[in-house]
Formats: structure tokens, C-alpha cells, sequence
């Protein structure tokens, strides 16, 4: 599907400046953007890198910025629409028992009786679906996956070639996104989906969100642990390793072999950079460079934060001297006292 910039300005009742008749042939956040999609950033002025869209929706007009720009009030609602222009959602509906129709699956792949698979579902060459799944609407399986019992795929899910994936995980739920109208609490959009390139292996119990508008993607050959949340918008670098209760918020980007220790936690919007390893139940709040480890909370550098403990294990003994130091003052003091008052008495 493609759409000429001035049908999305008259679909959203944007003010459009700049190319009318470019074409658009997909709508992603910034960081995924292809030369021909449309792109939401909400601070045009301020935004930081390049932009590799054909064409931005924001909020107001900046005059230095010579992408062409579909200035609304509302950029959010604005481009949720566009994004359905593009990939409609699909309706919520009550699955048939089984397999679908207009299922594609390899000859050689097996299926479950059990498990049930939805319309558009694709499933490759010698992949194994478990007792128990549920592949939603729209998924894609690669070549020579496991899917073990239980395991959740909500609709539009890529799993590419040589993924294994662990009971009970479920993969594309709606993520944590909610903003407040009249007071109440209303999911944002979440017309995204998740991607999970090859030699991926998943553990049991893991829940890796959608993305709000695009991919939440896990790079090729990174291993997750059971009892890992991994939020929306996200996007896992290659041969990550990432231990078991890690909780990553939503919008953290982590560069190539990361290694994220038991009980990590990571705060939204936060980048790790390549051959970061960040120690147990360390709570990451800033941006880490690669290269270096981390540890504590707030994670700090090990060399910086091995100095903190080892002054932490002091402070018992450096209490007790303390305590001792204000005794010696506090008799020295009342010794200089009495000094004072025999000299008085000796002056009268």
C-alpha cells in the first residue's frame, strides 16, 4: 500500500508543508523509519539524529527542518491513524478450535492438535507448535523453531528461523502505555507488534511487549532467561544475554553482546551500549557506555561503585569511632570547663 502525502494531511486534518505529492509506503517511530515512511516526533526542534523518513508528523512547524512536515494538534491520535492506514488492526474476535483455513504450513513442520491457530498464521519448514499454543492472527514462524506447550502469540508476531521458545511466555501483549482523559486512566495505542530474529531463545514464563506504533525486535542469537519482562518499544541488540528476572521498561535500546544479570532493572528511554554487563539486581537509571561494567543501585561503573561498598562495610567501625571521638570531646570539654572556673575563682 502507498498513500501521497497530501490523502494522510486530508485523512488526519493536518497542515501539511513541504512535497505533497511524496510517497509513503509505511508509518514507523524514528529509529526504524525507512526513506519512504512517515514518522512521529513530537519535538521536532530538539530531536537529536537524523531524520531517514520521507516525512514527519509533529506538533508545529520548524522552519529549519527541511523534511516535509504534517504539523497537527494532536500528533499521537494523528499518527496512530496513519499507522492503521497502514497496517490495520485486527478485530478482536473468538478463535475457531484448531487450525484455521487459511493457515500456511510447511509439509514438514508438525502442529499439535491441540494448539490453535488463527487466520494468516504462516509456519515454516520443520518447526514443532507444542500441545497448548495459541498463534494469534497474522503470525509468522520460521524455518526449524520449538514453540513449547503454552506459549502466546498475539497477532502479528515474526518469529524468524531456529527461535526456541519456553512454555507459558507470551509474546506481543499490549504494552503498559496509558494516558489520562477526564481523569481516567486510557491504554494508548498499541498498534505495534513484536519481531524475533534467528537464534533466539526464549525462556519459560517471559513476557516481551508490543510496540506502540512499530516493532518491539529481539536481535539474532540473543538468549533470554525464564521470568523476563521486556517492556513495549524496545529493542534488544545481537547475542544479548539476559538472566532471569530482568525487568526492562519501555523504549530501552541495548547495543550487541549485553549481558544484563538476575533481577537487572532498567529505566525507560535508556540506551546500553555494546559489551555492557551490568551485575545482579543492579537498577540501571542512566545511559551506560559499552564496554564497561555495572553495578549497584543506581548502577554505577565497578570501579566507582566497588569503592562505595567497600566504604559501606566501614561504616560499622567508623560508627564506633565516632562514638569514641564524641565521648574525648565531650570530656575535653568539660575538662577546659573546669579550667575556666578555677581561674575565675582564682582571679576574684
Amino acid at each position: 500500500m502507498e498513500k501521497r502525502l497530501v490523502q494522510l494531511a486530508d485523512l488526519v486534518g493536518g497542515q501539511l508543508y513541504g512535497a505533497p505529492d511524496t510517497v509513503v509506503r509505511d508509518a514507523n517511530p524514528p529509529q526504524v523509519s525507512e526513506p519512504d515512511h512517515i514518522t512521529l516526533i513530537v519535538d521536532l526542534e530538539n530531536h537529536k539524529h537524523a531524520i531517514r523518513a520521507a516525512a514527519v508528523v509533529t506538533p508545529e512547524y520548524v522552519e529549519t527542518c527541511s523534511t516535509p512536515q504534517l504539523v497537527v494538534a494532536e500528533p499521537h491520535t494523528a499518527f496512530a491513524e496513519i499507522v492503521s492506514t497502514f497496517r490495520p488492526p485486527r478485530r478482536e474476535s473468538l478463535p475457531g478450535v484448531g487450525m484455521d483455513s487459511s493457515v500456511s504450513v510447511a509439509n514438514s513442520a508438525k502442529v499439535h492438535p491441540t494448539a490453535t491457530v488463527c487466520e494468516d498464521v504462516r509456519i515454516g519448514e520443520r518447526t514443532l507448535i507444542m500441545p497448548g499454543v495459541v498463534l494469534m492472527p497474522g503470525c509468522v514462524v520460521g524455518d526449524d523453531c520449538v514453540l513449547h506447550p503454552n506459549v502466546t502469540l498475539y497477532e502479528n508476531t515474526m518469529i524468524r528461523d531456529r527461535v526456541r521458545i519456553h512454555a507459558g511466555s507470551v509474546l506481543g501483549a499490549h504494552g503498559f502505555g496509558y494516558k489520562q482523559v477526564d481523569g481516567r486512566h486510557v491504554l494508548s495505542s498499541q498498534l505495534g507488534y513484536v519481531e524475533i530474529e534467528s537464534d533466539v531463545d526464549i525462556g519459560a514464563g517471559v513476557t516481551i511487549d508490543r510496540g506502540t506504533y512499530g516493532a518491539t525486535k529481539i536481535g539474532e542469537g540473543t538468549k533470554i532467561d525464564n521470568q523476563v519482562m521486556i517492556a513495549h518499544n524496545c529493542r534488544i541488540g545481537r547475542y544479548n544475554l539476559i538472566c532471569s528476572q530482568v525487568g526492562i521498561a519501555g523504549s530501552c535500546t541495548t547495543g550487541d553482546y549485553v549481558i544484563l544479570a538476575g533481577q537487572v532493572g532498567l529505566k525507560d528511554h535508556i540506551h546500553l551500549g555494546d559489551h555492557t554487563i551490568v551485575g545482579a539486581k543492579a537498577g540501571v537509571m542512566d545511559d551506560c557506555e559499552g564496554g564497561q561494567v555495572y553495578l549497584g543501585a543506581p548502577a554505577m561503573v565497578q570501579r566507582d561503585q566497588m569503592q562505595i561498598f567497600a566504604l559501606q562495610r566501614k561504616l560499622p567501625d567508623m560508627r564506633r569511632e565516632l562514638k569514641t571521638l564524641r565521648k574525648q570531646v565531650a570530656e575535653l570539654s568539660r575538662s577546659l570547663d573546669r579550667q575556666d572556673t578555677d581561674e575565675d575563682r582564682r582571679a576574684a
